[in-house]
């Protein structure tokens, strides 16, 4: 499982570094800093999951809930999101070394 944990850090840093390559070129052609927030990113990749947790939240908690989390999301930057995500995945999946070898006790 471990393993598993790790690569999923993998995936999400390497998506972590191309959001901040692409927030970086778009910054530069525009002379502004510009970044993708994670709402933008969530709706261009993942638009059908998107409604499905908009009609939970409506559902399940309040109808006006869904506009607290939209608001949310759509001030955090997505490569930082990816890069917390990398790191817990990282944590999840950290293998212990052992301080004297195979042969401690």
């Amino acid at each position: 499982m471990k393993t598993v944990f790790r690569f999923i850090s993998f995936i999400a840093l390497a998506a972590a570094v191309g959001v901040g390559i692409l927030d970086s070129i778009r910054s530069v052609s525009t002379s502004s800093v510009d970044l993708m927030s994670t709402q933008d990113a969530w709706v261009k990749f993942f638009p059908a999951s998107v409604t499905m947790v908009e009609a939970g939240v409506a559902h399940y908690i309040h109808p006006e809930a869904w506009r607290w989390v939209e608001n949310g999301l759509s001030m955090v930057p997505a490569f930082a999101v990816l890069l917390i995500l990398s790191l817990l995945f990282w944590m999840a999946g950290y293998k212990k070394h052992r301080a004297m070898g195979r042969f401690a006790a």
